[in-house]
């Protein structure tokens, strides 16, 4: 059985509106070293059972889940479940970091890069290419129904990035006014596909058709290693407006082929081939 206090970590990740995967599997690992202080032995390998079962259920649609749920081994053994979290936790900031590193360099002097959601990814792009020294401004779509973009623009005010924020319903007028765009993923696919917040397919298609480099961001852990993109469960949270039901699936699949490329830990990727 999970403990109380385990069980409370998974339920906030639930309930987590704004931040991403990234954010998740990392409260995911916490929870994991949690669970190593409090029990050992059979109780800890029947918790472990249990959680590479509920980890995943978080979000069925976040690769980042399920590669966390099955990195930690089911054993009895407390030190060594802890230190694969540990790892995990490790792994994921040195990957951002690099992906900081990689992405910033496709930033050249003056460029307009437009962004969709909230990616802890594409923000260390932004904070590296800030660090530095370039200089470029960003467009970002606000993001309903949870306006992650809202979020981002206060992160990139304290970096003093500048950068416009606009109505999702927009993405088609402004794509034409960046010369470059970032998104983050929440997976992707074995077949090169990416999942990510609704309206990211929308701003490659847009980004395509204006000849604007549509690049994606992503730690090595949200690449999925058996799901397809037509396997993909694309998790639907209820809504509504003024009495009305308003059909509010989260995530969108946007094919490899208007993707430039998938700036990972390890290089840019350039999908299917690389995936």
């Amino acid at each position: 059985m999970i403990p109380a206090e385990v069980r409370s970590i998974i339920e906030d990740m639930r309930t987590e509106r704004v931040r991403g995967a990234s954010w998740l599997a990392r409260k995911g690992a916490e929870a994991y070293i949690l669970l190593s202080r409090i029990l050992e032995g059979e109780e800890l390998k029947s918790a472990l059972e249990e959680m590479r079962r509920e980890i995943p259920l978080v979000n069925r649609t976040m690769a980042s889940l399920y590669n966390l749920a099955h990195f930690i081994p089911i054993t009895g053994d407390p030190n060594l479940v802890r230190a694969k979290a540990e790892e995990f936790i490790r792994l994921g900031e040195e990957a951002k970091r690099e992906i900081g590193n990689i992405g910033s360099e496709l930033i050249d002097e003056n460029e307009v890069v437009i962004t969709h959601s909230f990616s802890s990814a594409v923000l260390e792009i932004f904070r590296t290419a800030r660090s530095k020294g370039k200089n470029f401004r960003a467009i970002l779509t606000e993001s309903a129904p949870d306006y992650e973009g809202i979020a981002l623009a206060r992160e990139l005010e304290a970096l003093g990035i500048p950068f416009k924020i606009i109505t999702d319903a927009q993405l088609g007028l402004f794509a034409g006014k960046a010369t470059l765009a970032f998104v983050g993923a929440d997976n992707v696919t074995r077949d090169g596909s990416v999942v990510n917040k609704a309206g990211t397919y929308p701003l490659a298609l847009a980004c395509h058709d204006n000849h604007v480099p549509f690049y994606v961001a992503a730690e090595g852990f949200k690449l999925h290693p058996k799901l397809s993109s037509e396997e993909v469960e694309i998790v639907e949270r209820p809504y509504t407006r003024q009495g009305y039901r308003v059909r509010n699936f989260l995530f969108d699949i946007t094919p490899w082929k208007y993707v430039r490329g998938i700036i990972t830990e390890l290089g840019i990727l350039v999908p299917p081939k690389d995936i």
